[in-house]
């Protein structure tokens, strides 16, 4: 059996985008070095200066380089019939395997990485990035982050390993040991681990820092998901997780809220398409100088609460505007006209004259009281009825006007024993608005007899 040691130079982290600037192949057939292959590549594409700064390979290095296309029928012979090996192995294949599907060549060959295989042969060690696991053992790199001298440190890692523990390498090779897919700093024991049921997920770095939440039916499926694809955020992902835990829910209504409420708690770096600062608003009241009640549309915050939530500033706006005309209140003082005087309804006998003091305080605040009657018969609390973690277990969720308030497991036989102890006992959770997106899209979901008003 053959092996071929790679390293590439790239001028980027995306396979479909970025272009390759520099290859090397070591050929190693168990025994010794038998050939090998090195080249500058013209990208046909900017190299960005810090790729510049970190490789020293500008565009004047690979002017009068050939292009992938030029050398696509050597190298392909070079590789072919050989295991391909490298450092973080997805990155190295995914360019080059792009680069040879656009020179219209298939190449699909065995893979190894020497990161998940330095992790079984050398256990223990605190890091297996290149530069330090070669520090580690001894090994000398000339040249740093050029493609010849990595292939070449990689290849004097890879013959240790070869030779002190040549398992780890024939047991990764086997067909269907299902370790193919994973990424190079999680072990087939903790993927085994991994339980198929329903929860949210963690994905922790070398620091144990968490950089990504999920939510899934089935947290085992869900993981091997993240890593099928060479994408480069896939690829990002997949260098960086070093662990991953999990909590169960039973329930995929409350795995969907979890995930909610702690990508806002965490921010993990991963999670961008869900990661942004709350822009919901709120209809705050408070009470002037003269004893008038008045209103404002503004952001929520963590200092006031609000009497009324929106989903945006405008729903906001035509909500007020609509209620000051049905209750006849003054727009001045429901935050829709900022004047100094009085507002422009009244001079034009549309206002009754509390924004300048002819209506009085009582009068005008009792049509106020009537106006906040009727928001308080539009709130309410209820309880959804969800399926627990265990078999004999139901969960208990509950909402505060559409909002996630708490939850907690129960025995399905004493759901509701004791309705007053049974509230108190549930955990209580983070306000967070958006939670009523996820009740409005689960709530057609659920049997009517599940959701319990309180």
């Amino acid at each position: 059996m053959e092996f071929v040691i790679v390293d590439i130079e790239t001028t980027g982290g995306n396979p479909s985008q970025g272009g390759i600037t520099e290859i090397a192949a070591i050929a190693f057939n168990g025994e010794k070095i038998i050939d090998r292959f090195h080249t500058l590549i013209n990208p046909e594409r900017y190299i960005p200066d810090f790729i510049t700064g970190l490789t020293g390979i500008d565009q004047n290095l690979v002017a009068d380089a050939p292009t992938f296309g030029e050398i696509a029928q050597k190298l392909y012979v070079f590789l072919e019939n050989r295991v391909f090996v490298a450092h973080n192995v997805n990155f190295d294949y995914s360019f080059i395997k792009e680069a040879f599907r656009t020179t219209g060549f298939e190449f699909n060959p065995f893979k190894l990485c020497t990161v998940r295989l330095s992790r079984k042969a050398f256990p223990g060690f605190g890091s297996y990035g290149l530069g330090r696991i070669c520090e580690q053992l001894s090994i000398k790199i000339e040249n740093r982050h050029r493609a010849f001298g990595d292939a070449e440190a990689t290849t004097v890692l890879f013959e240790k390993i070869y030779r002190i523990k040549p398992e780890v390498i024939f047991d990764t090779l086997k067909k269907n040991n299902g370790e193919a897919f994973l990424p190079p700093n999680i072990s087939k024991e903790k993927f085994l681990q991994i339980p198929e049921k329903t929860g949210i997920y963690y994905f922790h770095d070398q620091k144990g820092q968490v950089i990504y939440v999920g939510k899934a039916i089935n947290i085992k499926s869900r993981f091997k998901s993240h890593f099928s694809g060479n994408s480069q955020e896939k690829l990002k992902l997949k260098s960086e997780i070093h662990d991953i835990s999990w909590e169960l829910t039973g329930s995929e209504f409350l795995a969907c809220l979890l995930e909610a409420l702690e990508i806002k708690r965490v921010w993990p770096k991963f999670n961008r398409a869900l990661k942004y600062k709350s822009s919901n608003w709120g209809l705050f009241q408070y009470e002037d100088s003269n004893g008038y009640i008045r209103f404002n549309v503004g952001k929520n915050s963590n200092f006031l609460k609000p009497i009324y939530e929106f989903d945006s500033h405008s729903e906001g706006w035509k909500f007020i505007i609509e209620q000051t005309e049905s209750f006849q209140l003054c727009p001045k003082l429901t935050g829709i006209q900022k004047t100094p005087a009085d507002c422009y309804d009244h001079q034009h006998n549309k206002c009754l004259g509390a924004c300048c003091g002819k209506e009085s305080v009582e009068i005008y605040n009792k049509r106020v009281s009537e106006f906040l009657d009727s928001l308080e018969e539009q709130k309410g609390a209820i309880i959804i009825r969800e399926k627990g973690i265990l078999p004999e277990e139901s969960c208990a969720l509950y909402f505060e006007n559409g909002v996630f308030k708490a939850y907690g497991f129960f025995d399905t036989d004493s759901f509701f024993s004791h309705e007053g102890e049974f509230l108190d006992a549930l955990t209580k959770v983070k306000h967070l608005p958006e939670t009523k997106y996820l009740l409005r899209s689960f709530i057609p979901k659920i049997a009517p007899g599940n959701i319990i008003p309180i």
